[in-house]
């Protein structure tokens, strides 16, 4: 459970769904979510939802 700022607000971790990615660089795939997806391995931009 996460608490920011004394508030009501619980958010458990297994309630994330990430979206699924490829890197068209280096073939790593990986979960991300946001407007703005990089390779965690080599920071590409080049990625593609799977």
């Amino acid at each position: 459970m996460c608490s920011v700022g004394g508030g009501d607000f619980n958010l458990e971790v297994e309630e994330i769904e990430l979206e699924r990615y490829k890197c068209n660089d280096c073939g790593n795939k990986f979960g991300g979510m946001g407007d703005k997806i990089i390779c965690p391995s080599c920071h590409s931009e080049n990625v593609v939802k799977v």
